[in-house]
Parts: structure tokens; C-alpha cells; sequence
């Protein structure tokens, strides 16, 4: 059975700053919980076609880049997974979509959106992750998914957006009352 999942989080940033940092491949494994010991172990970038509002020298994974990340499922797991990730779909600063050809789950696929959102007057971004996947467990999935799957997405999914305040440094100063939070 497929599941779905969608988190957003408005951040003090242009859009154009937000999504350069998410199509660059690189800040992957910084967005991943330090438990998960991810990196990319291979990577085949495609660039995207330029447009007017993007930095000639930024690095961005267009429609068919891919690469294989290495990660602990669990914490303290002795074993390490792949993952074989491919990017299906990218619009500069609106969206991109990979896909999970070879890993854990039987289906992944997880879209970026990206749009401009101003609160309480200040100029920002608001980031929406859409995922939908399904476990690869058979009659097991729907079990390991209430107990296991569904809350270590949540937790990931928020350890990133904590991260991802974080790594966009350097911090604004908002007016009082507004936050970047879910």
C-alpha cells in the first residue's frame, strides 16, 4: 500500500537562495540526521538549463542526475544501506521530484516545492515536501509502517527543517510573533 506524507516550513529567505541549496546534491547528507552517517558514495549530475535568476557558478542536479547514498537505516545499525536516487522533474526555483529506482522502499517519490510567501511583511520562502512511498515488507509493511516507518519520516522530516534554519545561516532578525516553524 502507498502512504503519503507532507510537511511545509516557511523560511526568511529568497526563493532563490532556498532552492540553490537544495538542488545542490551536496547538502544532501547535512539535511540527514547524524545517526543516518549518509553520503553520496557515486554521483552523475545533469546540469539544468540556465535561466536568468540562477548563479552560473551554483551546482544544481537537473532532470536525470543520480546518485547512490550510503546511510544507517537505524541508529547504531551495523549495517549500512544504498540508495539509488534520480531526479525525474525540475523547474528552477519551483519544484524537483526524485525517485528511488534501487533502495529501501518498493516506491519513493518525493517533490520539492518551492514558493514566495511573505509574512507579517517580511520577504520569505515557503518549502513543501511531498512524499509518497511504500514499503517493501509485503503483509509485514503495514505493521512496520505503524509502528516504525510513519514516525522515523516525521522525525527525519523535522530534524531537517531545524537543520535547514541552520545551514542557511546567516540568521535575520524577524519581527517579534513570527516563526519559521511548523
Amino acid at each position: 500500500m502507498r502512504h503519503t506524507y507532507q510537511t511545509e516550513q516557511w523560511v526568511p529567505y529568497p526563493i532563490t537562495t532556498v532552492f540553490a541549496f537544495f538542488a545542490d546534491p551536496a547538502n544532501l547528507p547535512r539535511l540527514m540526521p547524524p545517526w543516518q552517517k549518509a553520503l553520496i558514495e557515486q554521483s552523475s549530475i545533469v546540469p539544468p538549463p540556465r535561466n536568468g535568476a540562477t548563479n552560473p557558478d551554483q551546482t544544481a542536479a537537473g532532470t536525470g542526475s543520480a546518485m547512490t547514498i550510503v546511510f544507517r537505516p537505524f541508529p547504531l545499525s551495523p549495517i549500512l544501506m544504498r540508495w539509488k536516487a534520480r531526479i525525474v522533474e525540475f523547474e528552477w526555483n519551483r519544484r524537483f521530484c526524485d525517485e528511488q529506482p534501487e533502495g529501501p522502499f518498493a516506491y519513493w517519490r518525493h517533490c520539492h516545492h518551492v514558493s514566495e510567501e511573505t509574512r507579517d511583511g517580511v520577504e520569505g520562502t515557503l518549502v513543501v515536501d511531498d512524499l509518497v512511498y511504500e514499503l517493501p515488507f509485503g503483509f509485514l509493511s503495514e505493521p512496520a509502517h505503524a509502528l516504525i516507518v510513519r514516525r522515523q519520516i516525521e522525525g527525519i522530516f523535522r530534524y531537517r527543517q531545524r537543520r535547514l534554519l541552520e545551514l542557511l545561516q546567516p540568521p535575520i532578525k524577524l519581527p517579534l510573533g513570527i516563526s519559521t516553524g511548523p
